[in-house]
């Protein structure tokens, strides 16, 4: 199908820059996008895929299953799909292109990442899976092949082709996936639901800890037997330094029966989370996590109406530090082009002297070196009353964040300011 194909120098309105890679139905490319000044993948469909007499009608429905995705899946790891085009003998997907490679290379005894790496990786995973559900969207195939690589431990699950839409008026397709990530319920060809996800993830997070898959099979028959019937060893097994924590995490995610399976990604998700921020010396090497700050982020007050790619954007362009109590953080008269959100603790904010309030947990200060277009002088002092957490935004990286970002921080900070006018009128009535 694929043996002689031509070079290239166009897709459509797509400037060819070289091929990236390939498989039994298409070949995907590197290309310009000249209208919107970026680069993209483009994967084409080779046209006789389409009249292939055994497989032509998958091939068809994988193609208009993924195309109909097309601008609707807008999350930091999902891999975006722009544009879909079919016609004629010319059938492609433009999609968001990720340098990197797959998390495949890191699934070798050889090549492990560390575990607290490898726990941010499944916390970014199952957070994207759960935003494709609340779009009614099931991948169905989540394996190390289709979760691209961009750095450390930013992802981006793609290739949707197979994916369950609730949405939709057609018949689920079965049989299609990769038996080795299959849940019970898939492999058996039963109704699906985000679960199967869920099972999926724990292979991936299984595969990627130990460098092995769970179940050993020399044919299809033998791995479904077993994938319905063995309870794989934990992975600390292979790798001792795994703490049983996540041996339950990945033991829960894989459970057989869906009633001891995580019922929501929220619950798999939040116990991830609660291992990248525990104390445990395998699964913690830095200060502030990924997935410390988002779960600190989206339960505070102030963002309380931010998306998930909102509080990922936030996580992206803010600093993050403890500060013990005593500490002076801002100065009345000083010049600041940064604000601060109090993640944890107490802060006292005091004019020449005396004492104004005391800000708890969610609550924003010196946010006028972002709200006055001109001056940018502090009208407090502001210092640690007891033991906190402080989140520090530039007014720089705001600028340059999203509208849709700028625009949350301005009605959550247009909201605080109508709050505390309100209490400064009740105490100058005397309320």
């Amino acid at each position: 199908m694929n043996a002689a194909q031509t070079p290239r120098e166009r897709i459509g309105k797509y400037p060819v820059k070289r091929r990236i890679g390939e498989g039994a139905t298409s070949e995907v490319f590197l290309c310009d996008d000249p209208f919107n000044r970026r680069e993209v993948a483009v994967k084409l469909v080779y046209s006789d895929a389409f009249d292939d007499p055994e497989r032509g009608k998958l091939v068809r429905k994988l193609f208009v299953t993924e195309a109909s995705l097309a601008g609707k899946l807008q999350h930091p790891h999902i891999c975006e799909i722009y544009d879909a085009v079919s016609e004629d003998d010319l059938h492609y997907i433009v999609m968001e292109y990720v340098g990197g490679g797959t998390l495949e290379q890191f699934c070798r005894a050889d090549n492990l990442l560390p575990i607290d790496r490898i726990m941010e990786i499944a916390f970014k995973c199952s957070r994207a899976l759960e935003f494709a559900q609340r779009m009614g969207v099931t991948h169905r195939d989540i394996k190390p092949a289709n979760i691209l690589h961009v750095g450390e431990t930013d992802v981006k699950i793609t290739d949707f082709g197979t994916a369950l839409i609730a949405a939709g008026d057609t018949t689920q397709v079965t049989a299609i996936g990769s038996p080795a990530y299959m849940s019970p319920e898939q492999v058996k060809e039963q109704p699906l639901t985000h679960q199967t996800d869920i099972y999926s993830m724990g292979v991936v997070m299984y595969h990627l800890l130990t460098g092995r898959l769970p179940f050993q099979a020399t044919n299809n028959f033998s791995l479904i037997y077993q994938i319905t019937n063995v309870e794989p060893s934990p992975p600390s097994a292979y790798r001792q330094e795994i703490p049983s924590v996540i041996d339950e995490i990945v033991r829960r995610a894989m459970a057989k029966n869906l009633d001891e399976r995580y019922p929501q990604w929220a619950l798999f998700s939040s116990a991830l989370a609660d291992v990248v921020r525990s104390d445990v010396p395998a699964a913690r090497t830095q200060a502030f996590s990924d997935a410390d700050k988002f779960e600190t982020l989206r339960k505070l007050p102030f963002f309380e109406n931010f998306s998930d790619a909102e509080l990922w954007e936030v996580a992206r362009i803010s600093s993050w530090r403890a500060a013990a109590a005593g500490e002076q953080i801002m100065r009345e008269g000083e010049t600041g082009r940064y604000f601060c959100v109090l993640a944890e603790g107490q802060v006292k904010v005091s004019k020449k002297g005396k004492l104004l309030t005391i800000l708890k947990p969610g609550e924003p200060f010196g946010e006028m070196a972002y709200l006055s277009k001109t001056a940018h002088l502090r009208v407090a002092d502001v210092s640690v009353a007891s033991d906190a957490k402080i989140i520090t935004v530039p007014t720089e990286m705001l600028a340059q964040a999203t509208e849709g970002c700028r625009h949350k921080f301005d009605r959550a900070f247009m909201d605080i300011l109508v709050e505390r006018l309100s209490m400064a009128n009740l105490r100058l009535s005397g309320v």
